[in-house]
């Protein structure tokens, strides 16, 4: 079985960390650079970089903050958040990010995905996937959202499953998938959109939207079938460290990448 990650992440709104409840009501949780270089030294295995309102604003993500978080880690970095075009990627990726997360800009341009991944290979390309899920008498189904995913406009009438399979055809090499129903809400992930999403794929699959505790991130990634599982509220408000997430799945079976220990 292939190591189980755990990855902080950070929301950056104003130059801020900022946490809400499904992309509501967001409040000020740290410094980006101060939290990267905590969450480094505590040894997550990842670290992912959101600038929340960069698509919705129509703007380019903080060019200046990126790079200052990416001289604090020596673990892969992702960056999200206003990436519209392969320029904006390879700008991001001067700055120091590994990889590079596109949402809104993929659902309105799918070939970007394909055109990334020409351009720096098929693991720099990480797909956001907000999900929402539809109400319905048949099987559950979800809805792929864009921007803030709370406006009219904001609504794609993608299904999230088919979505990500595209994704991954186009060459998308992982898929961040966002529970909005979840997020922030420290009630768990949604299991079955991560299940359907992990057998509909044969790329790696990052649980987000949800997490409450260790035991949250056990279950996505053995029933939700997750390669990782990424946090926010437990690290930021120190819930739990990341080391102490790690110690659970480890102790329950799960093969992680040890944590450095004071």
């Amino acid at each position: 079985m292939l190591t189980k990650r755990v990855i902080p992440c950070l929301d950056v709104k104003a130059g801020r960390v900022v946490k809400g409840v499904r992309f509501l009501d967001h409040r000020d949780a740290g410094d980006p650079v101060e939290m990267a270089a905590l969450y480094n030294r505590q040894g997550a295995d990842e670290l992912v970089f959101y600038d929340i309102t960069a698509s919705a604003d129509r703007r380019g993500i903080m060019l200046d903050v990126v790079s200052r978080v990416a001289e604090q880690v020596f673990i892969p970095l992702t960056v999200g958040g206003g990436l519209r075009t392969v320029a904006d990627m390879q700008q991001m990726l001067q700055a120091g990010a590994d990889k590079v997360s596109i949402n809104t800009a993929a659902v309105e341009d799918p070939d970007l995905i394909s055109r990334g991944a020409d351009h720096f290979g098929n693991q720099c390309i990480v797909l956001g996937l907000d999900a929402m899920r539809i109400s319905s008498d048949g099987p559950p189904r979800w809805e792929v959202r864009v921007r803030t995913g709370r406006d009219s406009g904001d609504r794609t009438s993608l299904d999230a499953v088919e979505w990500a399979a595209r994704a991954a055809e186009l060459g998308a090499g992982e898929v961040v998938v966002n529970s909005m129903d979840s997020d922030g809400t420290l009630d768990g992930y949604d299991l079955e959109l991560l299940r359907a999403i992990s057998e509909s794929v044969t790329i790696p699959v990052v649980a987000s939207g949800g997490a409450g505790n260790p035991q949250h991130m056990f279950e996505a990634v053995t029933e939700g079938q997750a390669d990782a599982a990424l946090a926010a509220s437990i690290f930021h408000y120190s819930t739990y460290t990341v080391g102490e997430a790690k110690d659970f799945l480890a102790d329950h079976g799960l093969p992680v990448r040890p944590s450095p220990r004071s």
